[in-house]
């Protein structure tokens, strides 16, 4: 016991255990961090490249040609990116069987693995916006939530209603509800501009903003309706419709009942 206490009140004991508790800290991270993000390697990424080829040819060559170059009813997909077949197949709004239709959003037909093999071939094809990564979309930190209330409103709500519920455009189309989006896909939706929405390049919005707007979609999804019935909250058109049908019907019943009482 005494040889152990002398090594302890040994000069270089300190920094000896100071370095060796360092080097294990360093170790244990550099092992979470390679379980953690392990990077496609060229084998791997050849590989899904390969498998998106084949998904590719047996179910969207029929429409966007055997080379991705487009036809008659679809539109090429060389340069599109990632982003944007992420986008359109994992929720749900390609395939689709009558390309005149506006997309929309359903349950995917392709698995995980099978959109990421489709993406990867098409991102092959020609450079693209890619697909954001998880570090990317930390709204939580990275976006203000009042800014993002802001933005929303002055590029978002003439199309998507102040509360994010979608609404009319011309033509018969409209757009969609961004309540139960995810933010990969909110963010997919900003940087490629699906159907009549517009891109909203790192110019337009840089990527902290996006990452606010998406923080205040999250954040109206929980807000609570404190006022009753919400009504889809689509705004006054609706309310005013309720109101007006409810108060002239009133008015027909109160005016019916009067005049049954005078005969």
């Amino acid at each position: 016991m005494k040889r152990l206490s002398r090594y302890r009140r040994h000069r270089a004991a300190a920094p000896l255990l100071l370095i060796f508790a360092l080097l294990g800290i360093g170790t244990t991270f550099q092992v979470a961090g390679a379980t953690t993000t392990s990077p496609m390697t060229a084998e791997e990424r050849t590989a899904a490249i390969e498998e998106g080829k084949e998904i590719f040819l047996r179910g969207c060559s029929s429409c966007h040609g055997l080379n991705a170059e487009g036809g008659p009813i679809a539109p090429s997909l060389i340069g599109v990116g990632a982003a944007s077949v992420d986008f359109q197949v994992a929720t749900g709004r390609m395939p689709m069987a009558d390309m005149s239709q506006q997309a929309m959003r359903k349950a995917p037909v392709y698995t995980d693995e099978e959109v990421a093999a489709l993406a990867a071939y098409v991102a092959s094809l020609a450079p693209g916006p890619e697909i954001p990564t998880e570090e990317m979309l930390n709204y939580e930190r990275d976006g203000e939530l009042a800014e993002g209330g802001e933005l929303f409103r002055t590029n978002c709500a003439m199309c998507h209603n102040f509360a994010g519920q979608g609404g009319a455009l011309t033509q018969g189309k409209y757009a969609p509800s961004v309540m139960g989006v995810k933010p990969v896909h909110i963010y997919e939706a900003m940087i490629t501009g699906p159907q009549a929405m517009p891109v909203f390049s790192d110019k337009t919005l840089t990527p902290k903003e996006k990452l606010s707007i998406i923080k205040w979609i999250k954040h109206a999804e929980k807000e609570p309706q404190l006022g009753g019935v919400a009504l889809g909250r689509v705004g006054p058109v609706t309310e005013g419709l309720l109101v007006w049908t409810l108060g002239l019907g009133l008015l027909i019943g109160i005016a019916v009942w009067l005049a049954t009482k005078a005969k």
